[in-house]
């Protein structure tokens, strides 16, 4: 492959990006002309809250890369998390995760024929997979394995056994995913350099790893599915979503400390720029992109923005006139010089989300499966339960 169209891979593969760890690895893949291969997992527990949107949005630039994307259902994993929920809970929660995340990526116009789902239990349960988890278990120490996990999983006074196995599991993945490069959050680095010292030990290759930033919550810190009051989910009506982007923390002039402004930087300008260049013919290799869209695949710029909009905010003329921005270092110019009020942001931070949830809640609302699983996987905890009638037995006299 010729230098210039390699180093144009590269750079789609790794742009939005805050890390990349191995990425000659990647270099040398795509200038011998080979097809990288890649693999995001999720383990299905809480609910999967809107921060989603940014690695799902990011698999579009691999696709465009020419990237063959498997997507890790890790259902094993999600047992072993320390007390979130046991093995019939987390069968409902696979199938709910996977019917969500293919309503996602039709939304974002991602072609799911393009990608292939994988539940960690159709592997992880093998003879030969239990095996180099215990030459692993073998080498591994305890400090090593507790450190590792220390960002994923969850951590308890009295931690179990099973969250130390976590990091080893999801390094062996990338063995018998066969992927080139894992993809995650930058939470997951610990498991990453982990997986990079441990595979070459049981002589397996050492894997590239790319990292996409975490989404603040809504009222600062990490946005987590444990935490309703901290995230967004992707069936939230319309009015959990004003009220949810209303009491977040959005501080006058504050561009360092605020879940609405990094949620515009992280998930509305990548997808506006994702369907700007997709509507000028710019996709790569996936012809596919957008075909089977669902829901409105404007970018979030008003009718009448300036070319090259990526996020507009509309504003009364009395109060100045509507605000377009071609850039996020724009945006947080005019918010860190109190050019834009936060309730302005807010409004259409608001308007934004509701309309990238529109399809997802349409897909939902057609589905009776769907909706069955998502009961099942997510019982209402205040639901009574069904009584059920006691038994008469009636005394027959001896005759």
């Amino acid at each position: 492959m010729a230098v210039a169209d390699a180093e144009a891979k590269y750079e789609l593969i790794t742009r939005r990006l805050q890390e990349v760890l191995g990425g000659d690895l990647i270099k040398g893949i795509v200038t011998d002309g080979r097809t990288p291969k890649c693999y995001w997992g999720t383990a299905p527990t809480g609910r999967p809250h809107i921060g989603y949107f940014v690695p799902l949005t990011k698999i579009a630039d691999f696709l465009r890369a020419g990237v063959e994307v498997t997507v890790l259902l890790a259902d094993v994993h999600a047992f072993l998390d320390n007390l979130k929920a046991p093995l019939e809970l987390v069968a409902h929660r696979t199938k709910y995760y996977k019917k969500l995340l293919i309503a996602i990526f039709t939304s974002l116009g991602i072609p799911t024929t393009k990608l292939k789902f994988v539940e960690g239990s159709s592997y992880q349960l093998s003879k030969e997979y239990t095996l180099d988890n215990y030459r692993l278990s073998a080498i591994v120490t305890e400090h090593d394995a507790k450190k590792a996990g220390a960002e994923v999983v969850k951590q308890v006074e009295s931690p179990l056994l099973s969250g130390l196995l976590y990091p080893g599991m999801q390094a062996l993945d990338e063995q018998y995913l066969g992927c080139d490069f894992q993809f995650g959050g930058v939470d997951q680095r610990k498991i990453f350099t982990f997986a990079e010292l441990y595979l070459p030990r049981l002589e397996y290759k050492k894997r590239a790893h790319l990292m996409n930033a975490m989404v603040p919550g809504l009222a600062g810190g990490k946005m987590s599915s444990s935490d309703p009051d901290s995230k967004i989910d992707f069936l939230d009506a319309p009015e959990a979503v004003r009220r949810k982007i209303k009491k977040a923390f959005c501080e006058e002039g504050n561009v360092t400390e605020n879940g609405v402004l990094s949620f515009v930087e992280a998930v509305l300008i990548p997808i506006s720029e994702l369907r700007i260049e997709r509507a000028h013919g710019e996709t790569g290799a996936d012809k596919e992109e957008g075909a089977a869209a669902t829901g409105d695949q404007r970018p979030f710029a008003l009718d009448g923005a300036p070319e090259g909009t990526v996020f507009s905010i509309f504003r009364k003329e009395e109060h100045g006139g509507s605000l377009h921005y071609s850039s996020v270092q724009a945006l947080k110019d005019d918010f860190r010089e109190k050019k834009l009020h936060p309730k302005d942001l807010k409004t259409a931070v608001a308007d934004a989300i509701i309309r990238l949830l529109d399809p997802i809640r349409q897909a939902f609302e057609a589905d009776e499966e769907w909706k069955t699983v998502e009961r099942l996987a997510y019982p209402d905890p205040n639901a009574k339960p069904e009584k059920t009638k006691k038994k008469v037995m009636r005394r027959v006299p001896r005759g």
